[in-house]
């Protein structure tokens, strides 16, 4: 959102429903709208409605993706299997790499041993 104080200076503020942590997790993509892919990324923040991460892939905004972060420090390590849509797939850099975010509208912790067969 943008609004103008007073000096006619704008000021942008963001609208997050929840606070994002910095975390660098991994994230495994499955699925991109109708196309099956296996990609794997890194988390830059995650919160309760979703993650953003830096891939060499652009995705199509309002897409459907479905996707995996792994939490480890644990064994097994815990992975939990994410349905959302994309919000954001930009490239700051010409040839940087772009910044998507997308939301988390469900999620499933999946077991080791159950990953293939997980159905959210």
């Amino acid at each position: 959102m943008i609004i103008f104080s007073n000096s006619r200076t704008l000021v942008s503020l963001e609208q997050r429903r929840a606070h994002r942590y910095e975390l660098e997790l991994p994230l495994q993509i499955l699925q991109v709208g109708d196309l099956r892919v296996s990609r794997t990324e890194k988390t830059r923040d995650i919160s309760s409605g979703g993650v953003s991460f830096l891939s060499s892939s652009s995705v199509d905004i309002g897409g459907r993706i479905e996707y995996v972060i792994t939490l480890s420090g644990s064994t097994p390590p815990v992975r939990i299997r994410c349905l959302g849509k994309v919000l954001r797939s930009d490239r700051p850099e010409p040839e940087g790499l772009f910044e998507v975010a997308v939301t988390m509208e469900r999620y499933q912790f999946v077991r080791a041993g159950e990953f293939e067969y997980a159905i959210i």
